[in-house]
């Protein structure tokens, strides 16, 4: 008798993604005839700088071009990492040989950095609400997961004296995100002071993901402006939303050389690099100015407003202020619970919003808006919400 296949035991901890299971279940839909309105992902819908096109596509024609690169990337595209976290950020002097490490996207840095730092049962501090794969990455390395609240109460902020109270001795690793997906806390520094102190004070490494800087923000911030913070600390960003290149899989990490060259152990085993063209396209827009930045949020604030105007049809309440690529309502005391309102939404209203459920317990009694669809299709939104609920 053959003798039964099993798959590793590591899978029992983790499911499938939820936006995999439910885009497939809104697939079938419109394969029915029905048309989905999808306010969900957070997948920017306009194009990347044309010189980045330019730039790649005159690349790609090249002969030698299709060759494997190095998984550090090229010098170029390091060195132009470097001068867009000098310009922004106010971050200087970062060596980009040692200090700097191309990512194919920060999804896969997510992983890299638990499988470099995080052995079978070390704990690891994630976010509730927070990104899912920070979770699902740690338990997938079988690290002990300790999740630490955010609350409106506390404007969404980490409660340091709760964590004070956790047995630190075991934790190696904190994932923080600010600005904060899904509740679109804005960064501060004092907060970066807090979460550089409290990894010094504990010997824990504070990783910061940071996708949503430049998002609905003047003022981009990095925790790497925090003096000392690159003994602790590792900073994770990504070209897919300020720059519209969620497709080209470009994203960076930056710390010290010695945590750059761990994650390049890992990595360096995995993967072979990016495609040259890629990374010229990277390059190039990395050199965008503050016009293409301006005007990138002249549109998510128009969008945003019609988001606010769903969120009120819907009877939910959202918080002023808030960054990224999406907006964060209080579902009504009277519905049972985010996945409930939302399967509500979708089947009278035929638009599909995310139910905070999914991004920890403390997302439960909250939805998801994304600003990713044109303001047409958000009207389009909109006019169902309020013919139908």
């Amino acid at each position: 008798m053959t003798k039964d296949i099993v798959p590793a035991k590591r899978l029992d901890a983790v499911s499938e993604y939820y936006f995999s299971r439910k885009l497939k279940e809104i697939a079938a839909l419109r394969a029915q005839g029905v048309d989905i309105v999808s306010l969900g992902i957070g997948g920017p819908d306009m194009p990347p700088p044309q010189a980045a096109v330019d730039a790649a596509v005159e690349c790609w024609r090249r002969p030698d071009s299709h060759s494997y690169q190095m998984t550090v990337g090229l010098p170029e595209l390091r060195r132009a990492f470097a001068r867009w976290y000098a310009a922004w950020y106010g971050v200087e002097g970062l060596d980009q040989d040692r200090q700097i490490l191309p990512l194919i996207g920060s999804k896969e840095g997510v992983l890299n950095i638990a499988m470099a730092f995080l052995n079978a049962g070390d704990g690891v501090l994630v976010p509730n609400p927070g990104y899912p794969t920070y979770s699902s990455a740690s338990r997938l390395v079988q690290a002990e997961v300790f999740t630490y609240d955010l609350c409106a109460e506390r404007g969404w902020m980490p409660d340091f004296e709760a964590l004070e109270r956790l047995p630190l001795d075991c934790i190696k690793l904190m994932w923080v995100n600010y600005p904060h997906m899904p509740t679109g806390t804005p960064a501060t520094s004092e907060l970066f002071e807090k979460l550089v102190d409290f990894g010094r004070r504990h010997g824990i490494v504070i990783v910061n993901d940071n996708p949503y800087s430049f998002i609905l923000n003047d003022r981009p911030l990095s925790i790497l402006n925090v003096p000392g913070a690159t003994d602790v600390c590792i900073e994770m960003n990504s070209l897919s939303k300020c720059l519209n290149m969620a497709g080209w899989r470009v994203g960076m990490l930056v710390s010290n050389p010695q945590f750059v060259e761990w994650v390049l152990k890992v990595k360096s085993n995995i993967d072979s690099g990016q495609p040259r063209a890629v990374m010229e396209g990277a390059i190039a827009a990395l050199d965008s100015g503050r016009e293409w930045y301006d005007k990138l949020n002249e549109t998510y604030r128009r969008r945003q407003t019609v988001a606010a105007r769903i969120m009120d049809a819907l009877g939910c309440t959202c918080s002023p202020g808030q960054q990224g690529l999406f907006l964060w309502g209080r579902i009504p005391d009277t519905e049972q619970g985010a996945e409930a309102f939302a399967d509500k939404v979708l089947a009278k209203a035929r638009v599909f919003v995310t139910p905070g459920f999914i991004f920890g317990s403390a997302g439960d009694r909250y939805v998801r808006i994304s600003l990713c669809a044109p303001e047409s299709i958000l009207n389009e939104a909109l006019h169902r919400i309020e013919s139908c609920l």
